[in-house]
């Protein structure tokens, strides 16, 4: 699994110009789901994500994480986090995990988030979605449950 976490003032997804999912100060999550993930990826991520310390605390330093400040987490399917670029112009996507075995991974990676945090917002699996970010900071990190990065 990939995730591209930014830490927000606020976000929101549309799908046909409707709100189906919007939070105020958080984490926005995109996450990839590659054919190598499975339900074993979930708890790394969920963890890293939860307890990732990129809020501020009083003295201005990055010590806080989203339980700490009781933030809200807005999660949105993005298989092309796994394109690759490597080779050619156009990305090859042979690495994003698809249809029901994908939806199924984010579904219950949602549910355990739900289980952590009081305000979780999600995205339409599989929907054009249009997203806005107010990045805060900006603040913007990368994890990858290979730990490729």
């Amino acid at each position: 699994m990939r995730a591209v976490v930014q830490r927000v003032k606020s976000s929101k997804v549309e799908v046909d110009g409707e709100i189906i999912g919007e939070i105020g100060r958080g984490l926005n999550v995109l996450l990839g789901i590659s054919v190598e993930d499975n339900n074993e990826d979930i708890p790394y991520m969920k963890d890293k994500i939860l307890n990732l310390r990129i809020f501020e605390d009083e003295n201005g330093k990055l010590n806080k994480s989203l339980l700490d400040v009781k933030g809200e987490l807005l999660i949105i399917s993005q298989f092309t986090l796994y394109g690759d670029c490597r080779k050619g112009r156009r990305p090859s996507f042979i690495r994003a995990l698809s249809g029901d075995k994908a939806n199924d991974i984010y579904e219950r990676f949602v549910r355990e988030c739900k289980n952590s945090i009081d305000r979780v917002q999600t995205g339409k699996f599989g929907a054009d979605m249009m997203v806005t970010i107010e990045n805060d900071g900006p603040v913007t990190i990368m994890i990858d449950s290979e730990k490729k990065f």
